[in-house]
């Protein structure tokens, strides 16, 4: 019998947010310090040292890596959810110079005689991943100051020589010292500010202390709406079919995967790749290349598609490759669509009557000769979008479920936490508690591991999970994280739960409820598949989300579960257009 999740509650955590909210609420901006003592107090279990004097080495990486490096330079920060928003206090980020977070896919845009940052954010859930993260930040930076000025090592770093390796090397052990950090954390801190910019960084942090300020520009209901039918007009626009009459599979996932399984590019580019790989070994890739070649066997030919999927994006080194590319995109019916002045979302409208057999991947094999003439006959469409942040997933797929013709199909495909499994493994959910809603949402998953094995390489698939999804990565600690564990949930993420919550209200005749069991079982029109791959073990180890990414690791479950996907969607149209026949 499956029961509700038990009301669980951080009281720590709850006063943290509560404080952040209810001070945004004021007409000037906050000081991120007035959070420190509360944000402190939660003992986020990826900030655990957060009321310590030691430097938190991987919380410092963490919020550097989701911030722009121009953060360290800032003196406010304004979050908005469209220009509008900013241009009517007086603000025109367009105008301004746009910079990124390596970690984080989100709009910045800075301007830097006002020391101002511009944050386009989605959804209340950006604000909780902002307000942490620029608090982490701030927080360990400070002791970073500390140690430095305390050392006395400003002048030494002011006075060094770039081009005097060795001497370089020497100042860097007397700040690793004097910051009493171990070799393998000063290292994790070189990769974030690599060469000549760490020598840039600690110079800054010598002479700087943040005290910086926030204020939200756009705060109703309303704004976030109304930057997400902005979004879904430049879709319509940028759309060579009229989607409103179009049925669509929706799918979450990213930009890249469902893109490269049936463009055939990269496999057509792969000499132009190992000779990439070979001459200028990008990210250490030169073994694993040389390792897949001398693998001949059937298993090694689907591991060297990962590879050449991951490794084609480091080598478009030449503007008629990128055109190329295009181009192909466009002959097997993608066409992509972003904007500028809006959600950081791309969106893939990928017509079915398009694709074409002889540039899928060879693992694509469901489909029969015969099959793609009546895929040919198909007026449907796979609408991807790049997995956006919490509860902006519930504004937009309410948004494309009012706008477009008929949905035949939900599948959300992202990364998550583990509580059982390692990094790379892969979760299938039946059952996702929610935050936002406090809903327990029980549904049929379209896939199995059975779906998901025959193509993983290194990793392993656990389907009948139960999932969570929470308001934000740093507002976690290992409490709150042990009740879920208790209770069965294995699995902890950030969209699922306001996914549900969509399809609720395209199920039923009103609002998504709070605090329920909602069994999507029965009334649901279409099929919901949810896969989540993990990126992090925050129980067993902490340093896997805090200071690496899945980079090339993370291929081998990305690749098996989008193939997953594509199979499911290429059956259920195949099906489909047979019954249509049929019927004729």
């Amino acid at each position: 019998m499956i029961r509700t999740m038990p009301v669980v509650h951080s009281e720590e955590i709850d006063l943290y947010t509560r404080t952040y909210y209810s001070l945004l609420r004021s007409s000037a901006p906050i000081r991120i310090r007035s959070l420190e003592e509360t944000h402190g107090a939660m003992n986020s279990s990826l900030h655990q040292q957060a009321e310590d004097e030691v430097i938190d080495v991987s919380a410092l990486v963490y919020a550097a890596l989701r911030l722009p490096a121009c953060i360290l330079e800032t003196s406010l920060v304004i979050l908005g959810q469209m220009d509008d928003v900013f241009q009517r206090e007086g603000y025109t980020p367009e105008s301004w110079t746009p910079v990124r977070a390596r970690a984080r896919r989100r709009k910045f845009f800075y301007e830097p005689t006002r020391q101002i940052l511009a944050a386009y954010i989605a959804s209340v859930s950006d604000i909780d991943d902002l307000i942490p993260c620029l608090t982490t930040l701030q927080i360990e930076w400070n002791k970073l100051h500390y140690y430095l000025v305390a050392s006395e090592l400003d002048i030494k770093l002011d006075d060094a020589a770039e081009t005097e390796t060795t001497a370089l090397a020497d100042l860097f052990e007397e700040v690793r010292q004097a910051c009493n950090l171990s070799e393998a954390d000063f290292a994790k801190i070189g990769q974030v500010w690599r060469g000549a910019r760490l020598l840039e960084v600690l110079r800054l942090a010598t002479t700087t202390r943040l005290d910086l300020q926030i204020t939200v520009l756009g705060a109703g209901l309303s704004d976030y709406r109304r930057s997400v039918q902005y979004w879904w007009g430049k879709v319509q626009e940028a759309s060579p079919v009229l989607l409103s009459k179009r049925p669509i599979y929706f799918v979450s996932s990213n930009i890249h995967s469902m893109v490269n399984l049936i463009s055939g590019f990269a496999w057509e580019m792969r000499e132009h790749i190992f000779d990439y790989v070979l001459q200028y070994n990008p990210e250490n890739l030169k073994e694993e290349y040389l390792q897949l070649r001398a693998d001949g066997n059937v298993e090694a030919q689907g591991v060297m598609h990962n590879f050449l999927y991951y490794t084609m994006r480091l080598c478009l080194d030449r503007p008629e490759l990128q055109e190329a590319l295009v181009t192909r995109e466009r002959a097997v019916g993608v066409t992509r669509v972003s904007d500028a002045h809006c959600l950081d979302v791309e969106a893939q409208i990928i017509e079915m009557n398009k694709l074409d057999p002889t540039h899928v991947d060879p693992r694509l094999d469901c489909i029969a000769q015969e099959d793609w003439e009546l895929l040919r006959q198909s007026d449907a469409i796979i609408f991807n979008i790049d997995y956006p942040l919490g509860m902006a997933a519930y504004h937009i797929l309410s948004q494309v479920s009012t706008a477009v013709g008929r949905i035949l199909g939900i599948y959300i495909l992202g990364k998550a936490a583990t509580l059982n499994g390692r990094v790379g493994d892969v979760m299938i959910p039946n059952v996702v508690y929610d935050e936002h809603s406090r809903n327990s949402y029980l549904f049929r998953n379209c896939f199995s591991a059975q779906d998901i094995a025959a193509y993983l390489n290194y990793s392993t698939v656990f389907d009948n999970q139960k999932a969570v999804t929470v308001r934000g990565t740093i507002l976690q600690n290992r409490d709150f994280m042990h009740v879920f564990y208790e209770e069965g949930y294995t699995d902890i993420e950030m969209e699922a739960g306001p996914y549900l919550s969509a399809i609720y209200e395209d199920v039923y005749p009103r609002r998504y409820p709070i605090d329920e069991i909602v069994n999507l079982f029965i009334n649901a029109p279409y099929e919901i598949g949810v896969l989540h791959y993990a990126s992090d073990t925050p129980i067993s180890r902490r340093q896997s989300l805090l200071s690496k990414s899945l980079s090339y690791f993370g291929v081998d479950a990305t690749y098996a579960t989008s193939i997953a996907v594509m199979q499911q969607i290429l059956k259920r149209e195949i099906e489909r257009q047979r019954t249509r026949r049929d019927d004729r």
